[in-house]
């Protein structure tokens, strides 16, 4: 049953596509440029495969917490393939698939740059298949661990790692690719929707900061 992911949540334009038994990954970096690329190589990826877009069984999206734009660019894309052929839409929380990078471990920090000097975050059991904390937004530095877990039982992984102030938990900067999302579709944790019903998670209700506040950011020190 072919399947398709799609993840535009970072500056990375990221598809894999799961068909006749293997999975073809397109990963690369694509800035401000997504839009004009992500139609051409899904068309690549199927041709491939020699499938068409009616043969997809699902589509895989990243639902956020990530970049505003570009989670409303694969959203958009998602919804447009599947509404002609009613085909369900999966969405996995970005969280979720940085956090999954690190199997069967207690206590797993998902964190990714928000920008304006936060990062998105969710604390994961990997073992358990267990979310320990809401998605949230917060600077680096305000990050509180779960209740009952030392902080030398927490691994860290996501961009926000790449970042001049990190999260205070020892990790790594390592992000997924669109093949990550797919995987998790396939555990069958995650529901599948009508493309119509299908939504994004947002986690900040801000999406900029105005000229005053970026203002005062560059004459605060560092």
């Amino acid at each position: 049953m072919p399947i398709l992911a799609i993840d535009t949540s970072t500056q990375y334009l990221s598809l894999a596509l799961h068909a006749h038994g293997e999975t073809q990954l397109y990963h690369a970096e694509a800035g401000n440029h997504q839009s004009q690329h992500i139609l051409p190589q899904i068309q690549a990826l199927l041709a491939q495969a020699q499938i068409q877009a009616a043969d997809l069984s699902a589509i895989v999206y990243a639902q956020g917490a990530g970049a505003f734009t570009g989670l409303r660019i694969g959203i958009g894309i998602a919804q447009g393939i599947a509404t002609a052929y009613r085909t369900p839409l999966i969405g996995i929380p970005c969280q979720d698939a940085v956090a999954y990078q690190i199997p069967n471990h207690p206590c797993v920090l998902a964190a990714t740059d928000a920008r304006m000097g936060e990062v998105f975050y969710a604390f994961f059991n990997t073992q358990t298949h267990q979310r320990l904390s809401d998605y949230q937004v917060a600077k680096p530095s305000d990050i509180r661990q779960p209740e009952n877990i030392p902080a030398s039982q927490i691994i860290g992984i996501g961009n926000a790692y790449a970042l001049p102030n990190p999260p205070a938990f020892a990790g790594t900067a390592q992000m997924p690719t669109a093949a990550d999302y797919l995987a998790l579709a396939q555990t069958q944790r995650y529901p599948a929707t009508a493309p119509e019903h299908a939504e994004l998670l947002y986690v900040r209700n801000k999406i900029a900061l105005t000229a005053a506040e970026q203002l005062a950011r560059k004459q605060s020190p560092q």
